[in-house]
């Protein structure tokens, strides 16, 4: 009884002495099974990266084998030098990731693998070869296929075979990435595991060492203390960051509307040019060839048609990327003729409420409106499913206000909280960069309803002036 009574005193005056003994015994072999693991999901982790980045190669080689035939059947067709350049270009980048799957296979794989990709590496050789062959015969003068590479193998190649071979060869790296961040995961539950029983060991602590308590407080406020000080300072860094973004947003806008109104330019001048100088000697020529030759002349004829049809589409190239009708008749006037264009496309009935007399605004918030309304026109037909729209422009002294309003479905509340939702995200954007309040809504009874407020500042005298109707019409 004695001995008993002495073992159960010395057990409570030393027990804190045993509690850390233990604690270091069990935190010490807790660490050393965290770091194996850790080690362990770093290597799978990266194994498992290495597998889809060799998937994704493969799936580029498909895609460009792809090209390859097309571009083959292109050239067949229109025996272009450009088409001929381009397989060169598709035969080169599927040449260049060879090598680093060459390696990866021979690192990694076995002896099957190997020999699998191998096949399929001299599958590929061989369907660049027998194409680049078939564009040299085919081309009515030499070609230079240089950049397609000499080729070691003339024989016929199964484009489907390479295909199916390719697929196979996805299909196991993807096993193979799947199993290792299985593992992955098996080895994080582990951690997890060793992390709760020291974290359950740390309580124990707490309670033995509960002396301390007072210190451990005054500490944890300490750090309470440091960590307000730093949540602070780093709200201000957010907003000073979110300050710069969208200042680097309204730049990109007035730079897409720069560079829109360039490509504008340069359609006009150069893809305007050509189909204008196709269009009068295709019609030249089917006036000398009408009596002669009727046929030709029918061919020449739908020829013409077609150059009609696309100096149509260049125009309206044109003016989706610089409105022309904006730039020269006023905010009002650009309006209404988006609505009626809209409105005639869609079969919809138009409800318009704009000024007798056109206004002059400033011109970033002119743009402004009026892409506005055009991306909520295009949203409408996309997915309103309406019948009647509703155009709203009031002019005051201190501000502008547009408003559109649909008949439709209506939007979802749970887009509106969409962030992934561009057209949106753009509109608010480019409203709140000229500092105005963009708000869109279900209507009461259905329908969406769309509000724009913005300042109404004094026109200012555009830096690069806008290219005229008549310019962009030609």
């Amino acid at each position: 009884m004695k001995i008993a009574a002495r073992i159960n005193d010395w057990m409570h005056t030393r027990s804190w002495a045993i509690a850390m003994t233990v604690a270091i015994v069990i935190t010490v072999g807790g660490l050393v099974i965290l770091e194996t693991a850790r080690e362990r999901v770093a290597a799978e982790y990266e194994a498992a990266l290495g597998a889809r980045g060799v998937a994704t190669r493969l799936a580029a080689i498909a895609a460009n084998l792809a090209q390859l035939d097309a571009l083959e059947s292109a050239f067949m067709l229109h025996q272009q030098d450009t088409t001929a350049n381009a397989y060169c270009s598709a035969a080169a980048r599927i040449r260049a990731a060879l090598p680093s799957l060459d390696a990866y296979y021979r690192r990694e794989a076995d002896s099957a693998t190997l020999a699998s990709f191998a096949q399929v590496e001299a599958q590929l050789d061989a369907r660049i070869a027998t194409g680049r062959s078939a564009l040299q015969l085919a081309a009515p003068h030499p070609l230079d296929l240089a950049a397609c590479g000499a080729g070691s193998s003339v024989q016929p190649a199964d484009t489907a075979l390479i295909d199916s071979m390719l697929a196979l060869l996805r299909d196991t790296e993807e096993r193979r990435a799947q199993t290792a961040l299985d593992a992955s995961r098996n080895d994080q539950h582990i951690a997890t595991f060793c992390a709760l029983a020291l974290s359950a060991l740390n309580i124990v602590l707490f309670i033995l060492l509960f002396r301390n308590l007072g210190i451990q407080i005054e500490r944890q406020a300490r750090v309470q203390r440091q960590l307000i000080t730093q949540q602070e300072e780093l709200d201000q860094l957010v907003d000073e960051r979110t300050r710069q973004l969208e200042a680097l947003g309204w730049h990109l806008q007035a730079v897409s509307e720069n560079e829109k109104t360039q490509l504008a330019r340069e359609l006009h001048d150069e893809l305007g040019a050509i189909l204008t100088a196709s269009r009068m000697d295709v019609a030249w020529a089917n006036r000398r060839l009408r009596e002669r030759e009727p046929e030709i002349a029918d061919k020449l004829a739908r020829a013409l048609a077609t150059l009609d049809e696309g100096i149509a589409l260049k125009r309206r190239i044109i003016e989706d990327m610089r409105p022309t009708v904006l730039s020269n008749f006023g905010l009002v006037t650009a309006l209404r003729t988006l609505a009626d264009e809209a409105a005639q496309r869609n079969g919809w009935t138009l409800d318009l409420h704009l000024p007798d007399d056109d206004v002059k605004l400033d011109e970033q918030i002119e743009i402004a409106l009026f892409r506005v309304a055009q991306e909520s026109l295009t949203n409408a037909a996309k997915y309103a499913c309406a019948s009647r729209l509703t155009i709203r422009l009031d002019v005051g002294e201190q501000h502008v206000e547009l408003d559109l309003a649909d008949n439709g479905i209506g939007i979802l509340p749970g887009d509106l909280k969409r962030t992934h939702t561009h057209g949106l995200l753009g509109m608010r954007q480019r409203v709140a960069a000229r500092g105005g309040r963009f708000d869109i809504r279900r209507g009461e009874h259905g329908g969406t309803t769309i509000r724009v407020a913005m300042p109404n500042l004094r026109p200012a005298t555009p830096a690069t002036p806008a290219p005229d109707a008549e310019s962009l019409e030609g």
